[in-house]
C-alpha cells in the first residue's frame, strides 16, 4: 500500500501515527490493523492514517515535496555533485542507479540479491575512489546515504556554517549599538556619526573610559544597517515605524453598498480666497464609499473643519445629490449604469439628482481625530444608527482607500486647478497666493461636477472581479452591479433632520433676545419665554442649534417641540453667510482701528463690505482701489450729471448709499469731476504736504 512516493506501507513495517509507533499487523482492502509497543492493537481506515499530519514510515525518507526551487540558487559545480551522489546511492540501495521502478540489469556488484549492503556501500567506495573522487571511504558512503534519507536531493549539498550576520565584532560593541538604537527609537532621525558618538558613550559608561575601542567609522557603518531595523535605519528618511510587529496586510472587503465608509480631512493642494480676501488653502473632508471607491460626500471649509460639518456628511451621503444649474443631461443619474427605472420607483428625489451614488452608510471607520471624536458627531451617528469604527493608532493602512484617494484627488483634480501649489514646498510655484481665482464656495461646485463628471465614470484599479482581473470598473457601474444584489433602501431625511445635526448649545432668553458672542438673536416668537427658564433643562437655559459656518440666523426648541428659527438682528445687512472666522477677523480689526465701544450695527456693514470686495466685479477691469469706494463727507459731495441722477432716482444723497459707490469706477469720477479738477475731500485722503503747510 503506497502512502506516498518514497513511502510503502507493508506488513511488519512501522509507522508514526497519533504521536506513537505502530506496526503494520494486516492490511484488508482499505482497513489496516496496527499494533502497538504495549500489545494494543487499532484498526484504521488507510485514508485517516494517511492524513494524519505526523504520519511518516519508521526508516523512510520524509514526507513532503522537495524543496527543489533551492537547488536552483546551489552553484552548478555542488549541484552536478549532488545528482551524481543521488545516483551512486539508488545504486547501492535498488541496484539500479535509476532507482525502483527503472529498467535495466543491476550490476554483479551492486545486485541486492547476491551482496549485502556493507558489500554494496564498500564496492562504491572503491568504484569513486578508481574514478579520482578525493577521500572516499565506506564510511563517506554510509554518511551520505543517511544525508539523503533525512533531506533527500538538498541533504547531499554540502552544508556551511552560517556567518553571523555581525561578523568578528566585539559582542560588548554588538550590545552597546542596541542600546543606543533603542534610545533612538520614537526620536527624530540623527546621523550614523551621532549614533556612534552615543555607542561611545554607553561602552564608557558600562565598562570605563577607554576599555572597548569603538570599530573604525566605516565599520560601525556597516555594523548599524545590519544591527538596525529596515524602517529604522539612521541617516534615511524619517518613517512611522509601528511599535509591535507588522502584520500581514489585509485588504478592506466590503460586499454591499454603504456597509463600510471611510472619513477623513486634509488639506487641499489649492490656494482659494477666503472670506476676507486673503489666500487661504482650504480643508477637505470626505466620505469614501469603500464596495463602490464612489466619493459619497466632500465637503471644503476655508479653516478649522468642525464637528458640525463631520455630521451633515451623513446626511449628505444618504440623499440624492441634486444636479446642479448649468450641469450637462450626461451628469445626471438617469444617464448613469445604474437601473434607474427601479430606482425612480422607490424614491421620487433620484428624479433630478446627479450620477452620484446614495448610500446610508452601516460602518463609518475614523481616525482619532477631535472632529470625528466629538460628541456632535458621535451623537449624530447614534441618532442615524451608524455604527462608529476609530482607526488602530499608527495604523495607516487601516484606511488605506480614503489615503489614497485624497492623492488622486490632487493628481486628477487640483494641479489643474488655478492656485496650485503641488504636493511639496520644492514644487511650489513662486506666487501661489496670487493664483487664486476661486473662492471656497466656487471651489466646492468645481469639485462637486468633477467628483460627478470624472470620478464616478473613471476605472478604478481597486474594482476587479477576482475572475475579471484585467477589466476595471467605474464606481458607478460597480453601484450599479451590487444594487442588483443588494437593492436599495431611501433614507428620508427632511430638513428638520438636518437641524437636528447642528451643534448643541445652551442659552438662556433674556428681554433683548440671545445673545451669542456679542450678536443678538431676536424674534417675535420668544415673547412668551422672555426671562423665563426652559422647562425641560435642569438649568434653565434653552437648547440652541446653531450652524458655525452661518451665523445669521440660529435654531431655538420651544415647549411645542420643534425647532424655531431665530434670526440676527443685523441680518439684513449681510448679503451673503458669514461665518465665525470672518466675524472674529473683523472684530479684531475693529478693535485696532479704534479704542471705541464696539456696536453691533457697525460691524455688521464692516462684514458687508469685506465680502464685497473679497469677490471681484467680472471682466478683465481690476478692481477699484479702497479709497475710491469710501463715502465722501457730508456736504463735500461733487457736482452731478443727469446720468447720475437718473440711475439714482433724482436722490440728493444717491452717492451715501453703498450700492451706488460700489458701482462707480476710478472713470466715472475722473469724468464727473471735469478731467483735471480735484476729487472732493474724503475721510481717508492721501495727505499733501504743500496743502497743509498753507495752513500754518
Amino acid at each position: 500500500m503506497a502512502a506516498a512516493s518514497g513511502r510503502q506501507v507493508r506488513l511488519g513495517a512501522y509507522v508514526t501515527f497519533q504521536g506513537c509507533t505502530w506496526q503494520v499487523a494486516a492490511v484488508a482492502g482499505a482497513s489496516v490493523t496496527l499494533a502497538g509497543e504495549d500489545g494494543q492493537t487499532a484498526s484504521v481506515l488507510a485514508s485517516l492514517l494517511f492524513a494524519d499530519p505526523h504520519f511518516t514510515v519508521v526508516g523512510s525518507l520524509g514526507a513532503g515535496v522537495r524543496q527543489w526551487g533551492l537547488l536552483e540558487s546551489v552553484p552548478e559545480r555542488e549541484r552536478e555533485r549532488a545528482l551524481a551522489w543521488q545516483r551512486h546511492i539508488r545504486e547501492i540501495e535498488t541496484g539500479l542507479p535509476g532507482g525502483p521502478g527503472s529498467v535495466g540489469m543491476p550490476r554483479p556488484a551492486y545486485d541486492p540479491q547476491r551482496t549485502s549492503m556493507a558489500e554494496r556501500e564498500q564496492a562504491k567506495a572503491d568504484e569513486l575512489t578508481a574514478l579520482g573522487w578525493p577521500r572516499v571511504s565506506r564510511a563517506t558512503v554510509r554518511r551520505m546515504r543517511a544525508r539523503y534519507r533525512a533531506g533527500g536531493l538538498m541533504g547531499l549539498i554540502p552544508r556551511r556554517k552560517p556567518s553571523s550576520a555581525t561578523g568578528q565584532a566585539d559582542e560588548r560593541v554588538v550590545a552597546a549599538v542596541l542600546e543606543a538604537l533603542r534610545r533612538q527609537r520614537g526620536r527624530s532621525k540623527g546621523t550614523l556619526k551621532g549614533l556612534r558618538e552615543l555607542t561611545g558613550h554607553i561602552l564608557a559608561d558600562a565598562h570605563g573610559p577607554g576599555m572597548v575601542a569603538l570599530p573604525a567609522p566605516s565599520t560601525f557603518n556597516r555594523l548599524a544597517r545590519v544591527l538596525a531595523d529596515p524602517l529604522e535605519h539612521p541617516g534615511r528618511p524619517a518613517r512611522t515605524a509601528p511599535a509591535a510587529p507588522v502584520r500581514p496586510f489585509t485588504p478592506t472587503v466590503a460586499l454591499r453598498p454603504g456597509e463600510l465608509v471611510q472619513i477623513d480631512t486634509t488639506r487641499l493642494d489649492v490656494m482659494a480666497i477666503g472670506e476676507d480676501g486673503r489666500a487661504v488653502r482650504p480643508e477637505l473632508t470626505i466620505a469614501l464609499e469603500v464596495a463602490t471607491r464612489s466619493v459619497v460626500a466632500a465637503v471644503l471649509r476655508e479653516e478649522g473643519t468642525k464637528a458640525v460639518d463631520a455630521a451633515l456628511l451623513l446626511a449628505e451621503m444618504a440623499v440624492p445629490h441634486p444636479a446642479r444649474p448649468g450641469w450637462g443631461e450626461q451628469l445626471r443619474l438617469a444617464h448613469a449604469a445604474v437601473p434607474y427605472d427601479r430606482l425612480l420607483a422607490l424614491d421620487a428625489r433620484l428624479q433630478q439628482a446627479a450620477a452620484r451614488p446614495v448610500v446610508v452608510p452601516e460602518t463609518i471607520v475614523i481616525d482619532r481625530g477631535a472632529i470625528f471624536l466629538s460628541a456632535a458627531f458621535l451623537a449624530a451617528c447614534e441618532t442615524l444608527g451608524v455604527s462608529v469604527q476609530p482607526a488602530p493608532p499608527r495604523s495607516p493602512a487601516a484606511k488605506g482607500a480614503v489615503e489614497r484617494t485624497f492623492g488622486s484627488i490632487n493628481s486628477l483634480f487640483a494641479q489643474h486647478v488655478a492656485g496650485y501649489t503641488g504636493p511639496h514646498v520644492l514644487a511650489r510655484g513662486e506666487a501661489v497666493q496670487d493664483e487664486a481665482r476661486f473662492t471656497v464656495a466656487q471651489l466646492q461646485e468645481l469639485l462637486d461636477e468633477w467628483i460627478t463628471a470624472c470620478w464616478q465614470h473613471r476605472p478604478h484599479d481597486g474594482l476587479r472581479h477576482p475572475l475579471l482581473a484585467k477589466k476595471a470598473l467605474a464606481p458607478n457601474e460597480m453601484w450599479g452591479a451590487l444594487l442588483g444584489a443588494c437593492g436599495y433602501v431611501p433614507w428620508p431625511l427632511g430638513g428638520t433632520d438636518y437641524l437636528e445635526l447642528l451643534p448643541v448649545r445652551f442659552h438662556p432668553v433674556t428681554g433683548r433676545g440671545i445673545r451669542i458672542n456679542h450678536r443678538t438673536y431676536d424674534h417675535a416668537v420668544l415673547n412668551e419665554h422672555r426671562g423665563r427658564p426652559c422647562p425641560a433643562h435642569p438649568g434653565g437655559r434653552w437648547e440652541i442649534h446653531l450652524n458655525p459656518h452661518d451665523v445669521r440666523q440660529i435654531y431655538i426648541r420651544l415647549p411645542d417641540g420643534y425647532l424655531h428659527e431665530i434670526p440676527w438682528i443685523h441680518r439684513d445687512h449681510v448679503h451673503a453667510p458669514m461665518g465665525e472666522t470672518t466675524w472674529r477677523r473683523i472684530r479684531a480689526a475693529l478693535n485696532r482701528r479704534t479704542d471705541r465701544e464696539e456696536h453691533e450695527a457697525a460691524l455688521a456693514q464692516a462684514a458687508d463690505q469685506v465680502l464685497r470686495r473679497a469677490r471681484p466685479l467680472p471682466g478683465p477691469r481690476a478692481p477699484a482701489p479702497a479709497t475710491s469706494r469710501l463715502m465722501p463727507e457730508a456736504g463735500g459731495a461733487g457736482p452731478q450729471t443727469a446720468d447720475d441722477n437718473a440711475q439714482t432716482g433724482g436722490s440728493g444723497d444717491a452717492e451715501d448709499r453703498l450700492d451706488a459707490v460700489d458701482a462707480r469706477t476710478p472713470a466715472d469720477d475722473h469724468s464727473q469731476t471735469g478731467g483735471g479738477e480735484p476729487l472732493p475731500p474724503a475721510r481717508f485722503a492721501l495727505y499733501d504736504a504743500f496743502e497743509e503747510a498753507e495752513h500754518w
